[in-house]
C-alpha cells in the first residue's frame, strides 16, 4: 500500500497579532502582504494547515538577511522540528523584528517541510518603514 502524502495548504500569510507561544491560539491576520514595514515587534510569517501527517516531524527554517551577531558574524538561519500531534493541524511559522531594526531589512525566507521535502517557500520582503 503506497504512503499517504501529506497535504500542506498555505492558509494565510502577512502581519499577524502578537503570538504567545504558551497559548495554543494561533495569532489573528492583521493584513494579508508579503511586504512588512521594518517596525519593532512587528509580528509576520504565515498559517499552514496540514493534513496526513499525523506523528510526523515538521521542520522549519527561517533565513534572515544577513542578520549580525554580537560579533559582526551574519547569523545562521532558524532552524528547529515540531512534532505533528494531529491529522487535521494548523500551524504559525514566523518572526518579528527586534532592536536594533536598522540591520533587519531586506528578504526573509521561511521554509516549511515534511520528511525533508519542503512543502511551503514563503520570501517577505522587510523594508524600512521611515
Amino acid at each position: 500500500m503506497a504512503k499517504k502524502k501529506p497535504e500542506v495548504t498555505l492558509t494565510n500569510y502577512g502581519i499577524y497579532t502578537q503570538w504567545d507561544s504558551e497559548s495554543k491560539d494561533l495569532p489573528k491576520l492583521r493584513k494579508a502582504t508579503r511586504d512588512i514595514p521594518c517596525e519593532l515587534d512587528i509580528e509576520f510569517g504565515y498559517i499552514v494547515n496540514i493534513k496526513k501527517a499525523k506523528n510526523k516531524v515538521l521542520q522549519y527554517c527561517i533565513y534572515h538577511p544577513n542578520i549580525p551577531d554580537e560579533n559582526g558574524v551574519a547569523m545562521a538561519p532558524f532552524s528547529g522540528e515540531e512534532y505533528i500531534k494531529q491529522n487535521d493541524w494548523r500551524f504559525f511559522i514566523g518572526d518579528t523584528i527586534w532592536k536594533p531594526i536598522t540591520n533587519k531589512v531586506g528578504p526573509w525566507r521561511i521554509t516549511l517541510a515534511i520528511d525533508d521535502i519542503i512543502y511551503t517557500d514563503e520570501t517577505f520582503n522587510v523594508y524600512s518603514a521611515s
